[in-house]
């Protein structure tokens, strides 16, 4: 695991959105960091998810959070513009961007991949995050250390067979990565990295691996190290690297 001890109060005062947080490690994310001090918005498609989450964090006495529901498979550019103004009315500034919901979609040869769940895929694994990111990045230039993080993979560093448009979308996830951390780094003060989980016990593992015995692999709350790490001031002169959070 991500070799890092994250202090108590770490986030503290700082406001986050994690997207794809009614579930797997974007729940865990959301837990941690408001365990860890954070106001953190709650972004997903099912509200009875979030908020359980939402309740979950509450009852352990962390900062109030925020549930913004939003189905990134038809989101719009407005639909963007709509978050961001709603953010900036309610705390006036983004610390920390998230970016965990995705798609696995089909895994077959891409001689025979489904033209639709390609789209859906790279809708939801490429587009949103891109469209998400522009639309938020005035107000995370408002913070004095602000991080993004998105979520990639290990086919998303080598191509596997079979992978289609979830590699894929991966291997260009890294490339807005790293695109957008150069044009950052020396203008402000937002960092941009990428984590891939590893093998984690979530629906999305279970779905590509359905003979794996779920729990031989560390659950998402094992793995938040280099979460709480990249989203917290200690990683703030960190940008354009590729982390493995095993």
């Amino acid at each position: 695991m991500f070799d890092y001890q994250a202090p108590e109060n770490l986030l503290k005062d700082r406001i986050i959105l994690v997207t794809g947080a009614g579930d797997g490690i974007g729940k865990a994310a959301a837990i941690s960091f408001a365990k860890h001090g954070a106001t953190v918005i709650l972004l997903g498609r099912t509200t009875k998810k979030l908020e359980e989450v939402y309740d979950q964090i509450e009852a352990s006495s962390g900062p109030q959070p925020a549930i913004y529901p939003m189905n990134l498979e038809g989101a719009s550019p407005k639909d963007y513009d709509d978050l961001a103004s709603t953010i900036e009315k309610e705390f006036g500034r983004l610390d920390g961007l998230l970016h965990n919901a995705s798609l696995l979609g089909n895994l077959s040869p891409l001689s025979q991949y489904d033209i639709e769940t390609w789209y859906k895929v790279m809708q939801v694994n490429l587009n949103a995050p891109f469209l998400m990111t522009q639309a938020l990045l005035p107000l995370l230039h408002k913070s004095s250390d602000a991080s993004v993080v998105f979520t990639s993979s290990s086919v998303g560093r080598k191509g596997r067979a079979h992978w289609g448009a979830y590699a894929i979308s991966k291997f260009a996830t890294e490339g807005m990565m790293q695109t957008l951390a150069d044009e950052e780094e020396g203008i402000g003060p937002v960092r941009v990295n990428t984590i891939n989980p590893g093998a984690t016990r979530t629906h999305m593992r279970a779905q590509a691996y359905p003979a794996e015995n779920p729990e031989q692999l560390p659950a998402p709350e094992e793995i938040m190290n280099v979460y709480l790490y990249l989203l917290g001031s200690d990683s703030q002169k960190v940008t354009g690297q590729a982390f493995d959070a095993q």
